[in-house]
C-alpha cells in the first residue's frame, strides 16, 4: 500500500475538500482514465484493490498510472477511550480527491479492454466516478 516514506507534521486537520480540482484534471500519460465526480477520502487500500483490479484484468498488458497519492494521515482513538487526553494515533492515510480529478489511467490496451478495466477498477472506489477518453477532456474538466 502508498503511504508517504516521511513527512513534516506526523498529525494533521481534517480540512475541507471544497471546490473543483484546479490540477490534475487531465489525462496526462494514458488514453483512458477515471474521473472523480464528487469530493472524498480514498484510503490507500483503495487505491491498490482498483490498480490489482485493472491490472489483473489486462492480464499484465498495457500500463496503468496511478495519479494520486495518499499523503494525508487519519488519526483514530481506541475504542472505549475517554473524552481527552490528546489526539490518536494514525491509524491509515487517505488521497483528497475533488471532483474532476483523474484518479486512474490505462494505455497500451484496446478500448473495450481498457474500458472494462476502468470499470471494474471504479467498483473499488468510494466514489462516484466516470470512465473518460483523452479526447473528451481536451476541452477542458468533465462535467457530470
Amino acid at each position: 500500500m502508498l503511504i508517504p516514506k516521511r513527512t513534516k507534521h506526523r498529525k494533521q486537520f481534517r480540512g475541507t475538500m471544497a471546490g473543483k480540482a484546479n490540477r490534475g484534471n487531465k489525462i496526462s500519460n494514458g488514453e483512458y482514465g477515471i474521473v472523480a465526480l464528487e469530493p472524498a477520502w480514498i484510503r490507500s487500500n483503495q487505491i491498490e484493490a482498483a490498480r490489482v483490479a485493472m491490472t489483473r484484468y489486462i492480464k499484465r498488458g498495457g500500463q496503468v498510472w496511478i495519479k494520486i497519492f495518499p499523503d494525508k494521515p487519519v488519526t483514530k482513538r481506541a475504542a472505549g477511550i475517554r473524552m481527552g487526553s490528546g489526539k490518536g494515533a494514525t491509524e491509515y492515510w487517505v488521497a483528497v480527491v475533488k471532483p474532476g480529478r483523474v484518479l486512474f489511467e490505462i494505455a497500451g490496451v484496446p478500448e473495450d479492454v481498457a474500458k472494462e478495466a476502468l470499470r471494474l477498477g471504479v467498483h473499488k472506489l468510494p466514489l462516484k466516478c466516470k470512465i473518460v477518453s483523452k479526447a473528451d477532456l481536451e476541452g477542458g474538466a468533465v462535467s457530470e
